[in-house]
């Protein structure tokens, strides 16, 4: 036996493995104890937390854009400390909605980068935000949406132009005076005319009311588009009307504006008015007769206007990149050389000798509607047709001594009020036969009762005291506010018809 093993007896195997893994044990337990105390003291790691919003089942798609996504509280949220911890006392048993709202408010922010609709369902239930907050709103736009479709059933199947004019507190839809885009030859109570009564009537279809008009829900239809129109003065009377009724429904007016600094005036063909907070534009462009004019040299080296009633206006380029279309055309045709024909009209290469004005007419209608058919997209783009509007001259027309001055009120009876043009029927006519849907705003009927609303000697300012002359008088365009105010609330009656068809 060796000198160490008389000095160090050996002991059984079985007691040095025991004390070897006792000591281990010990060891791992004050390890455990000492980092769990060092947990303890750092902030929460729950996945409710509202630091790091992010449920057990979140989608890993989202992870990279939360882990940098700012802290933002919705309104109400409870104050917080330093440390972004909420400082205001719980209750238990509402504290895991609490949380739940918050995380669901965080991925609303999320889905909104990523372009999520914010209505759709998600694994949190109803999409971004408190489910309080979406249900007021979705509410709020159902019961919208379901008082604009009682108003759409009333006038669905009604004869809108088919009435008579009645007065109603709802007229004028903007105060003389008041717009600044009504151009002088149509501001006829700054320009001296002391009667008012006509600015108070109201159409009244015979079967039901038109909606009241609403301006700002007006423009929120309009939202992103485009509303031209295309045609001759009278459209441009139409048009300034839609910038005033439009107008008012801008809570900051200073933010519609001309695109181009151009101040309204007749010499000018091409308007573009921007509606910044709708993004949307009004726009107006001049075509006398929706198709070409030309000029022609004759022998002495002169040059003659001439029609070509087969080719398109040239402003047609503008036409195309319109949403809504609203046209017309007629007054220009019953001028001198339009309705005498000689050497005006033109097809191809050849200008008639002489030629009926009315077959021109129907010709150069035809070729809109061809140009309609072949341009326009009836998913992207809406069209109009504005009938003729009545001209109420006496003892002659508006360049031979014609006049309407001092006609107060409107047409009770007689043949005028069933008075309906040729021009109509042939509008009718190629109406009917297009394959791209146009609306009809067939005015012509209800403008046969106004006699009252000309400008008549009120077209030039008379506010110095000086005798007016009574010689040259308008007889055809309408004062503003007035009647084409009524055009453009059928317009937005067919607006809201169309919504709902």
């Amino acid at each position: 036996m060796s000198t160490s093993s008389s000095y160090f007896p050996s002991f059984p195997r079985t007691i040095v493995s025991y004390t070897l893994s006792t000591s281990l044990f010990i060891v791992f337990f004050l390890c455990s104890v000492f980092i769990f105390t060092r947990r303890s003291l750092e902030p929460s790691l729950s996945p409710y937390h509202a630091d790091i919003p992010l449920p057990a089942t979140a989608d890993p798609l989202l992870l990279p854009q939360i882990e940098h996504l700012p802290l933002k509280y919705p309104k109400g949220t409870p104050p917080r400390d330093a440390d972004g911890d909420v400082t205001v006392k719980t209750n238990p048993k509402t504290e895991g909605a609490d949380d739940v709202a918050v995380v669901g408010t965080k991925l609303k922010a999320v889905e909104d980068s990523r372009g999520v609709d914010p209505t759709e369902k998600t694994e949190l239930g109803e999409g971004g935000g408190s489910s309080g907050e979406v249900s007021v709103e979705g509410e709020e736009e159902s019961n919208a949406e379901s008082a604009e479709h009682a108003v759409v059933e009333k006038i669905r199947g009604c004869d809108l132009y088919s009435g008579s004019w009645v007065k109603d507190d709802e007229y004028p839809l903007y105060q003389p005076g008041s717009c600044p885009y009504v151009d002088e030859a149509f501001d006829c109570q700054r320009n001296g005319r002391r009667d008012s009564d006509y600015l108070k009537w109201k159409w009244k279809p015979d079967g039901c009311d038109l909606p009241r008009f609403n301006a700002t829900d007006f423009l929120v239809k309009l939202r992103g588009k485009s509303l031209l129109l295309v045609g001759d003065s009278m459209n441009r009377n139409q048009f300034e009307s839609m910038l005033c009724v439009l107008r008012e429904g801008l809570s900051d007016k200073s933010r519609m504006y001309e695109a181009y600094g151009h101040n309204i005036t007749k010499g000018r063909g091409y308007f573009v008015f921007k509606f910044e907070e709708y993004n949307c534009t009004v726009e107006f462009v001049r075509s006398h007769f929706l198709v070409r004019e030309g000029v022609r040299a004759n022998a002495q080296g002169n040059t003659n206007p001439t029609l070509s009633i087969d080719r398109i206006d040239k402003t047609n380029a503008r036409w195309k990149r319109a949403n809504i279309l609203v046209f017309n055309t007629g007054h220009w045709w019953v001028h001198g050389k339009t309705a005498r024909g000689k050497n005006y009209y033109k097809e191809g290469d050849y200008i008639y000798p002489k030629f009926d004005a009315t077959e021109a007419y129907r010709r150069a209608l035809k070729t809109w509607a061809k140009w309609i058919d072949q341009n326009v997209n009836p998913k992207k783009q809406l069209v109009f047709y504005r009938g003729y509007s009545s001209a109420h001259f006496r003892g002659g027309e508006w360049d031979s001594g014609g006049s309407c001055n001092g006609e107060v009120e409107p047409v009770k009876k007689g043949s005028i009020l069933d008075s309906y043009p040729l021009k109509m029927k042939i509008v009718e006519e190629a109406i009917k036969d297009m394959k791209v849907p146009v609306i009809l705003l067939n005015v012509t009927k209800m403008t046969n009762f106004r006699k009252d609303g000309h400008p008549s000697i009120y077209g030039k300012n008379n506010t110095d005291g000086k005798k007016v002359s009574t010689r040259r008088q308008d007889c055809s365009h309408w004062c503003l506010p007035g009647v084409p105010d009524v055009w453009n609330h059928l317009i937005y009656a067919s607006l809201l018809l169309e919504a709902h068809s």
